[in-house]
């Protein structure tokens, strides 16, 4: 019984720890981390192949805690442990009284987990609950890449295993034979406002993930011998190529160890005064009880001597030298391409060019032209199919990027939108990803709105106004007109360390540049200089604004056309074009309001100069049409009204 008195002992510390440090704070969740505390001691303290010393260690086992709420049980640990934090070249050693710091403004224990902080013992930010076991599958799929035999360990909450999302990441680990992945269900029977349902029953989950091909492995949650014997059990089958994945049910008490502190009510509130001096007596009669004694020496694992493989690295050909390379030369004779087909060559390249590179995507490859990098023979083991479940390929790409690759998501951008709340999970772990949402704008035409992307450029360049730590937008967002620009800023999105999102259009468009226009991330192209009126377009309306200008040069108005196909961008150079066209901007953009026109006019406001600025973008709920002409004339964006709103607002300049 010395191992099992130790482990208790352990996991009595550690939850005392859990509710002083929450009482500090004011806030946070004792409970859930107490329910957690057995079998956190067992993985940390003796299971997991790891060193303290370097958390961070790409060889190491990971650890992800879905519920992230409960993340003061592993503070906790990592306090004890000594475990290094902050961030890189300040790490210093974890302290009982850091621990104490938790949810402080200058603390990196956040109330939350979250390594972008300083704590790198995690890849990821945690606590918008059901996205876990998706980062967990991530770093399995990044690892066997790597040729890593790594396991990574998931802790999942019972109430957020009501997420979908939970259940398309099962799929995707089944799917993808990603055995590493030790998924384990705590079932402490209660969630925030009231107990759990019965479909998230230790007994109904352990039959869902039966159905779905695992076995699974019901266990009491609190025994150190059925935690340790069903963690060997995951790591004996991970290797067996006849075993089914494995996965680890385990039932808990919310409150374990307190009495005092279990039943409803007590989610998300610490334990003070008298409540937390009953709480920690409490803790200490149950390991008199239970034996609780250190009488044995825990030894973590020792990491696996390898190393990760070092990716290939070229030089990624132009786009012309790359269609010929591929057998599509004749493309070029045609003078026009989609810019979704572009990327698609583009994706192509970079996977030749750059080992590290992962392609994802929700079942529209054949749709995104992503099917160009997973019908290579050479690319296919870095292609990973993720079905229609665009929410765990977003939090698949940040366990990727967390694992050193660099990950292009392909969907349609629209539904993109299903993925916000990942996305932005993504973005707060730092997440080097790369999204692109083909079929955008009301380009899309025949298919009508339920298809077409239209709130998504305000959503994503709210993100551009943000700055991270390394003091880069927290978005780039790229609206390519043509494929050669399409092509270049693919290439330019994989060379940068920071989250990206690309629009591209499924109607072919005619060339605009070639192989010697160089573009760059916050960068814009003036197509046509002049002095009267500043148009401003990216994507598909930059074409559209070619017409219009054709047709305001007949009337004896001289425009400038400037492609604007970076969110953010140089404001200070597109101010003085304003400024050389008497002040006068008319932005245009296929989508809903808030994208490109608001940053300009943001722009424009912070200036406080004498600038008029109009702008076009979609202003009614579209719907199917034969032909993007019809659409564009449906919603005001078509040349003729351009050039409609243009006149009148000379007119009124020269009033």
């Amino acid at each position: 019984m010395s191992y099992d008195s130790t482990i208790h002992a352990k996991a009595i510390e550690l939850t005392k720890l859990s509710y002083e440090m929450t009482a500090a704070a004011g806030s946070g969740h004792p409970t859930s981390a107490a329910s957690l505390s057995h079998i956190v001691a067992v993985l940390m303290y003796e299971h997991m192949r790891w060193e303290p010393a370097n958390p961070g260690h790409p060889s190491s086992d990971r650890l992800v805690l879905s519920e992230g709420h409960a993340v003061p049980v592993v503070y906790a640990a990592c306090a004890d442990l000594d475990v290094m934090i902050g961030r890189k070249g300040a790490l210093r050693a974890m302290t009982r009284e850091d621990a104490m710091t938790l949810r402080e403004m200058t603390s990196p224990v956040d109330g939350h987990p979250n390594p972008i902080e300083g704590f790198p013992l995690f890849d990821a930010a945690t606590g918008s609950l059901g996205q876990g076991l998706s980062v967990a599958a991530g770093l399995a799929a990044a690892a066997r890449l790597d040729g890593l035999d790594k396991r990574v360990f998931c802790l999942i909450g019972d109430g957020e295993s009501r997420e979908g999302q939970i259940w398309e990441a099962v799929d995707f680990i089944k799917d993808h034979k990603l055995k590493a992945v030790c998924t384990i269900f705590n079932c402490n029977a209660y969630a925030q406002s009231d107990q759990v349902s019965e479909q998230q029953s230790a007994a109904t989950t352990a039959a869902k993930l039966e159905a779905a091909g695992y076995e699974a492995l019901v266990i009491d949650g609190h025994s150190p011998q059925q935690i340790k014997e069903a963690l060997s059990t995951h790591a004996q089958k991970m290797h067996d190529p006849q075993a089914k994945p494995v996965a680890i049910v385990a039932k808990t008490v919310k409150g374990w160890g307190s009495p005092s502190q279990q039943g409803h009510g007590h989610h998300g509130k610490p334990a003070e005064g008298d409540e937390l001096t009953k709480a920690l007596e409490e803790l200490a009669a149950t390991g008199t009880q239970i034996g609780a004694m250190s009488d044995t020496a825990l030894k973590i694992g020792l990491m696996s001597p390898q190393k990760p493989k070092q990716a290939a690295r070229s030089q990624a050909p132009s786009l012309t030298e790359a269609l010929k390379q591929f057998g599509m030369e004749s493309v070029l004779a045609k003078g026009k391409l989609a810019t979704r087909r572009a990327y698609g060559v583009a994706l192509r390249a970079l996977g030749h060019a750059n080992g590290d590179v992962v392609a994802l995507d929700a079942d529209v490859k054949n749709s995104t032209f992503a099917e160009m990098f997973s019908k290579d023979k050479a690319l296919a083991n870095r292609f990973l199919e993720c079905r229609i479940a665009e929410q765990n390929m977003v939090s698949v790409a940040a366990g990727l990027s967390a694992g050193g690759k660099v990950p292009f998501c392909s969907t349609f951008a629209k539904f993109f939108t299903r993925a916000y709340d990942q996305i932005e999970m993504a973005f707060n772990s730092g997440a080097n990803i790369k999204l692109v949402g083909s079929h955008a704008g009301i380009t899309l035409a025949a298919d009508g709105p339920s298809q077409m992307s239209l709130p998504d450029v305000a959503w994503f360049r709210s993100f551009a106004t943000v700055r991270t730590h390394a003091g880069n937008p927290g978005f780039y967002v790229l609206q390519p007109s043509d494929a050669f620009q399409a092509y270049k800023l693919t290439l330019a999105m994989a060379e940068y360390s920071g989250a990206c999102y690309m629009r591209t259009l499924r109607p072919d468009t005619e060339f605009l540049y070639s192989d010697q226009h160089e573009f760059r991330l916050g960068g814009h192209e003036v197509l046509v200089q002049g002095r009267d009126l500043l148009v401003i377009a990216a994507g598909y309306m930059v074409h559209e604004a070619n017409k219009a200008i054709e047709q305001l040069d007949a009337q004896g108005v001289d425009a400038t056309l400037v492609d604007l196909y970076s969110l953010p961008f140089d404001e200070e150079a597109i101010l003085d074009l304003a400024n050389a066209n008497n002040g006068m901007i008319l932005t245009l953009e296929d989508n809903y309001g808030g994208g490109l026109g608001s940053a300009v006019a943001d722009a424009v406001a912070a200036d406080g100069g004498g600038f008029t600025v109009q702008q076009m973008f979609v202003k009614r709920l579209p719907k199917s049409g034969r032909t993007t002409d019809e659409l564009m004339n449906y919603c005001g964006l078509s040349a003729a009204q351009i050039v409609q709103q243009a006149m009148a607002m000379l007119q009124l300049s020269t009033a």
